[in-house]
């Protein structure tokens, strides 16, 4: 999965696969994280999000996930 450099207080990169709707989250703190069952509207909404840390709480968040590192 391709990671994208974002701006956060909280998120240091960003990758998503739409097919499996699959997100990869890598926090600023070091742990890397993949959440399942992510529509491509929510990655969009992150994405556009001014505040992309106050999103992922509020959206992102409640997915299934586990920990890659």
């Amino acid at each position: 999965m391709n990671l994208i450099p974002i701006i956060s207080s909280d998120l240091s990169e960003v990758g998503y696969n739409p097919s499996t709707q699959q997100l990869e989250i890598v926090f600023n703190s070091g742990g890397v994280y993949l959440y399942s069952d992510v529509t491509s509207d929510e990655y969009q909404g992150l994405m556009n999000a001014s505040s992309k840390g106050r999103y992922f709480h509020a959206s992102i968040i409640h997915h299934p996930y586990v920990r890659i590192n």
